[in-house]
């Protein structure tokens, strides 16, 4: 069995670690968990730091536990936030939970039939039947208010204002920590650094209330090497869910990393040997510019979050850009992926029955669209060969009709090798 401690290390992935945890982890196979709050219906690949941790936490022969925030969720985590979030429903967590449940399945083992299998549990089974008088009679006597205004995420919201739902969170997932190490023999929480101080709660609650010992691991929270937030662009985060975020920017997200990112996210989000990524270093230090790096990471957390063939066709739609697509694969695209590929070209507007009755291609891009100047310019570039719709070499003969529309409703004109248009049918 590897070590974990060790297999954290050499991925970097160890911020602060409890004394006395590594003792505890070689004892044999333990239980651990990570928190993950139910905010929205898909998780962003900020959350797959915790969720690879559990994975490597598996491979290493343990036990992993994902704890779904529904109880935890319907307060928000005031941990290094400026102000209070917006409370959720129980009906939109719930929702929010199942949805979780089905992205986090990609990367762990639920098998009930192997002795280390995950399991997903919802905080809010064993929360619900808590009346307040009875938690704050049994639970929050053993934490002492002192203990929980020196906790940084706390003493950070003094001054700006900190309301009482929100600082009463760290009982909470203290609480959690608690009935996990009662119910689940659950001896080890792991999760990103902003989390120590809840982490910690829970500790001292186990130690409190039953005199128990419980341990802690954080990873550092992972920003990139311009010192934006990882896993944000322009355009906000890059999730899983497919509707949210097209495998085609998924994988571009992962591909367009510096080569100083590649090789740090190639160690935290594949379960890749040392042996091959310090191989895979090498070979890509010797020719940077083909981006070998990036190029195995991207494929590795592609297929692993959506699917052998979205990354294939992540790989066809990319080709399309540098000349190599044809008509073919540019009609397998479908409306996200197609507009994610063209992301910023010039659009237009037509009559889509006036395309399906029949334009000239004269006509379509000088007097239509705009696209060229001129009549004259129009004729001189399809003397030259230039132009093309929807990927195919096109002549002064050419008539638009319903075939030429992808997806029902797109025309992509391009002038030359890098010049494209796209004319939408309304």
């Amino acid at each position: 069995m590897k070590d974990f401690v060790e297999e954290l290390r050499w991925r970097n992935m160890i911020h602060t670690i409890m004394p006395g945890t590594e003792d505890q982890l070689k004892k044999g196979m333990q239980t651990a968990y990570v928190g993950i709050d139910p905010t929205a219906d898909s998780l962003h690949i900020g959350h797959l730091v915790s969720i690879m941790i559990m994975a490597h936490f598996q491979a290493c022969g343990h036990r992993p536990l994902i704890v779904v925030g529904g109880a935890t969720g319907m307060i928000g985590d005031p941990s290094f936030k400026s102000s209070e979030r917006v409370l959720l429903t129980p009906e939109t967590i719930n929702h929010n939970l199942q949805c979780i449940k089905k992205q986090v399945s990609k990367f762990l083992n639920f098998d009930e039939n192997t002795p280390n299998h995950a399991q997903i549990l919802n905080n809010y089974d064993w929360t619900k039947e808590w009346s307040f008088i009875d938690f704050i009679r049994e639970i929050g006597k053993h934490i002492t208010v002192n203990y929980m205004m020196a906790k940084d995420s706390v003493k950070k919201r003094i001054e700006t204002g900190i309301s009482f739902t929100e600082f009463s969170y760290q009982l909470l997932q203290g609480y959690d920590y608690y009935y996990l190490y009662k119910n689940y023999d659950c001896r080890l929480q792991l999760g990103g650094s902003d989390q120590w101080g809840n982490i910690t709660t829970g500790t001292e609650l186990i130690k409190r209330m039953d005199n128990g010992e419980a341990f802690a691991i954080t990873c550092p929270l992972i920003t990139k090497s311009d010192g934006k937030k990882f896993g944000k662009t322009e355009k906000g985060n890059i999730w899983l869910d497919r509707e949210k975020t097209s495998p085609y920017q998924f994988y571009q997200f992962w591909l367009n990393l510096s080569d100083e990112d590649a090789k740090r996210f190639i160690r935290i989000f594949t379960l890749m040997s040392q042996e091959e990524i310090e191989a895979l270093e090498s070979e890509h230090d010797k020719q940077p510019e083909a981006r070998l790096l990036q190029k195995a990471l991207a494929k590795d957390i592609t297929i692993r979050v959506h699917s052998q063939e979205d990354y294939d066709n992540a790989i066809e739609a990319s080709q399309i850009l540098f000349g190599k697509g044809t008509k073919e694969s540019l009609s397998k695209l479908d409306e996200m992926t197609f507009l994610s590929v063209f992301d910023g070209v010039p659009q237009f507007t037509v009559s889509k029955s006036e395309i399906e009755n029949g334009i000239g291609i004269i006509d379509l891009l000088a007097d239509k669209t705009q696209i060229l100047s001129s009549k004259g310019e129009v004729r001189r570039e399809l003397k030259g060969n230039s132009l093309s719709i929807n990927k195919e070499k096109i002549t002064e003969t050419f008539v638009t009709d319903k075939s030429c529309l992808l997806n029902d409703k797109y025309i992509l004109v391009q002038k030359g090798k890098k010049n494209y248009f796209i004319i939408i049918a309304q």
